[in-house]
C-alpha cells in the first residue's frame, strides 16, 4: 500500500499523517527489495520529553518527540515520530536505520544506532534553520548512543545535527 497524501495547509495534521503513512506502508521499500521491512521483529514506542539546544536563540520553544519503530530481528530498523520543532512548529520524521548492540562485550547494554529520512515542518521564517529544506520538506539524519536497562526498557541520547541533543525513552513490545 502506498499512502501519498495530499498535504493541507494544517499545521498540525500534515506531519501527523505523513508518519502514520511512512509507518502503514512499508511494502513500497520492500517492493524494490531494500529490506525485508515487514520481517520478524518486535515493536518500540519512544517519547523524548527534552532536548539541549548547543546554542541559545530566543526563538527556541520546548521540543518534545512520540514516535514508533518497528524493530528487525536483522538489527535493521523504521519508523516514524512526531515532533515539536526548536521552534514550535509540528513536524514529522520518517525513517530507516540500524542498531548496533553488543558494541562492548564488557558493558552489553551499549548501543549505537543511526537513522536517516525525510523531515517535514520548518516552514516559514525557519525554512533555511535545515539544510536542503524545499516546502518544508528535507532530509534527516540522527545519531544515537543508548542504554538498555532490561529487554523492553533503554534510553538513549540522539545527535540532532550541530543543533542539540535530545534525550529519549522507549519501550520494547516483544
Amino acid at each position: 500500500m502506498i499512502c501519498l497524501p495530499k498535504i493541507s495547509e494544517s499545521r498540525f495534521f500534515a506531519p501527523l499523517i505523513i508518519a502514520a503513512c511512512a509507518l502503514a506502508s512499508p511494502v513500497s521499500a520492500q517492493a524494490e527489495g531494500l529490506f525485508d521491512l515487514a520481517g520478524p521483529g518486535h515493536w518500540r514506542l519512544v517519547a523524548s520529553p527534552y532536548s539541549l539546544h548547543f546554542t541559545h536563540n530566543e526563538k527556541h520553544r520546548y521540543v518534545w518527540a512520540i514516535g514508533a519503530e518497528r524493530q528487525l530481528d536483522n538489527d535493521w530498523l523504521w519508523g516514524g515520530s512526531y515532533f515539536s520543532n526548536s521552534f514550535g512548529q509540528p513536524s514529522g520524521y520518517v525513517y530507516i536505520g540500524k542498531r548496533y548492540t553488543d558494541l562492548f562485550a564488557s558493558q552489553p547494554q551499549l548501543f549505537a544506532q543511526w537513522s536517516a529520512g525525510v523531515l517535514y515542518g520548518y516552514r516559514g521564517e525557519f525554512q533555511n534553520k535545515v539544510p536542503f529544506n524545499h516546502g518544508g520538506f528535507s532530509p534527516g539524519a540522527l545519531f544515537s548512543l543508548g542504554w538498555a536497562f532490561n529487554k523492553e526498557t533503554a534510553v538513549q541520547a540522539n545527535l540532532l545535527g550541530n543543533s542539540g541533543l535530545m534525550l529519549q525513552f522507549s519501550y520494547d513490545f516483544h
